[in-house]
């Protein structure tokens, strides 16, 4: 394991912010979920599950190192596993959809803080876990090990093996099987595996053909600029459509759009659950392919991924190397919608009459405060009639979350029936999100409540079919 003395040092000062005045409960999805104080037979929230109460702990994990001898000048990581197991616990229970932040009177860096408390906790992980964890961690960000699963699921889905290992999948993950000895920790297993498999396996999308993009995409006249497409792991491989549409939109509105090769993963799923070392890894090389692609803006389509790097330079800002070349990258790093936005649109728009909801995605909305461009955007579609998301679930996180809907399928499922619920009472016709996890996890929630299945698409894709002057397909 890495030296965490200096993500010691730094929880230290981040959780000092925090006045543990109770603002964030409210806006915090895990507290409101009750799973596990039902399991113990009690009615309220288990405050441990909220970001207060997981300050608090993470604060005793830090006076832990203090009493085996750290100093403020020379801190010591804490050394009790039970405690370290029992923290671990409760962060592994965070979404990381960071609606605490904005909530916050204080300012507490929350997002920080869950980041660097998962660093420090990784080694109290049991064998299992690890197991599942680097099991997914050597899959997802990788898109050609991806690619070489399309085969598979094909045959799986036509042969409907997705959706029986999605009915055996268990409902929940019940943590607190207190069945003892080897019977109990079988059983325990078991519930971990198949419920990340039997979780992936609902979630997965319809394998469509892939959409190549060339190197270079031309703007249409009269040309703004030049911008470079993230094509990430998960998206390149199964919603290439989507950073296609992407592409015809942004040349459209007058920008080049390069697609440079050899870019892989950002190491947003890496560095959102504790793996800093992979995620700093696939932060480097994500720099190194942009920063010689002689680009304006770097354009991501994916919430996840342009919250992570626009956080790159404080990822690798021990590294004198590459830490300035991070931090000048991730002042360029935009969503899309905000770049389509900050311009006035020059190609035509058809109609499409369509009434829609629009989901705001966390780290869209929470990560980096795109909230109002995307709504601009849609309502700038002649015919389209955008209906709100009914307020008390608006900002709700919809379960997806990176991986925690793999690794939490319980809460995760629950959060997403909720969502799905919320979408049904607006009447839309369609549901849009700027996010991939965001549009898996509720198309799942939506195909489960037993209701006829809704449309739900990428934001890119509804304009995509404007400029196009064709349907939504």
């Amino acid at each position: 394991m890495s030296d965490v003395r200096p993500v010691v040092s730094e929880l230290r000062a981040l959780t000092d912010a925090c006045v543990h005045c109770g603002f964030c409960l409210p806006a915090c999805p895990t507290y409101q979920l009750d799973d596990r104080d039902a399991a113990h037979g009690t009615a309220r929230p288990n405050e441990m599950d909220s970001p207060r109460g997981r300050i608090h702990l993470i604060r005793q994990l830090l006076d832990d190192g203090a009493a085996e001898g750290g100093t403020p000048a020379t801190p010591e990581p804490p050394r009790r596993p039970d405690l370290l197991a029992s923290v671990r616990r409760h962060l592994d229970t965070c979404l990381g959809c960071l609606a605490c932040v904005p909530a916050c009177p204080s300012g507490v860096a929350y997002d920080r803080i869950i980041a660097e408390a998962r660093v420090l906790v990784e080694p109290a992980r049991g064998p299992v876990d690890r197991l599942r964890r680097a099991a997914i961690f050597a899959l997802f960000p990788y898109p050609r090990r991806l690619a070489a699963l399309r085969g598979p699921l094909r045959l799986a889905q036509w042969l409907r093996l997705d959706r029986l290992a999605a009915r055996l999948a268990p409902s929940t993950e019940d943590v607190h099987d207190a069945t003892p000895g080897a019977a109990g920790r079988l059983a325990r297993t078991l519930r971990q595996v198949t419920g990340t498999v039997g979780t992936m396996a609902r979630l997965a999308p319809p394998v469509r053909p892939r959409t190549r993009l060339p190197a270079r995409v031309p703007a249409t006249p009269p040309r703004r600029g030049v911008v470079g497409l993230l094509t990430g792991c998960v998206q390149s491989v199964f919603f290439s459509e989507v950073s296609a549409a992407t592409a015809r939109v942004l040349a459209a509105e007058g920008y080049d759009v390069v697609v440079p090769r050899g870019q892989s993963c950002c190491g947003a799923l890496a560095a959102h659950t504790g793996r800093a070392e992979q995620a700093r890894r696939q932060a480097r090389a994500t720099v190194a392919v942009f920063a010689a692609a002689g680009v304006d803006f770097v354009v991501t389509d994916v919430a996840g991924c342009g919250s992570a790097m626009k956080e790159y330079g404080h990822l690798l800002r021990d590294d004198p190397v590459w830490g300035p070349r991070a931090a000048a990258l991730a002042e360029r790093v935009r969503d899309v919608t905000e770049v389509l936005a900050a311009a006035e649109p020059v190609a035509p728009r058809h109609p499409l009459p369509l009434t829609v909801a629009y989901h705001d995605a966390c780290h869209l909305s929470h990560g980096q405060g795109v909230r109002a461009q995307p709504r601009a955007l849609l309502q700038g579609i002649p015919g389209l009639r955008l209906v709100p998301i009914p307020p008390t679930e608006a900002d709700v996180c919809c379960g997806s979350a990176g991986v925690y809907n793999l690794l939490s399928p319980g809460a995760a499922a629950r959060l997403g029936a909720r969502k799905a619920a919320a979408i049904r009472s607006t009447g839309a016709e369609v549901v849009v999100a700027g996010n991939p996890g965001c549009l898996l996890q509720i198309r799942a929630a939506l195909a489960a409540d037993g209701d006829p299945p809704l449309p739900i698409r990428h934001t890119v894709e509804l304009l995509d079919a404007s400029l196009a002057g064709r349907s939504l397909t």
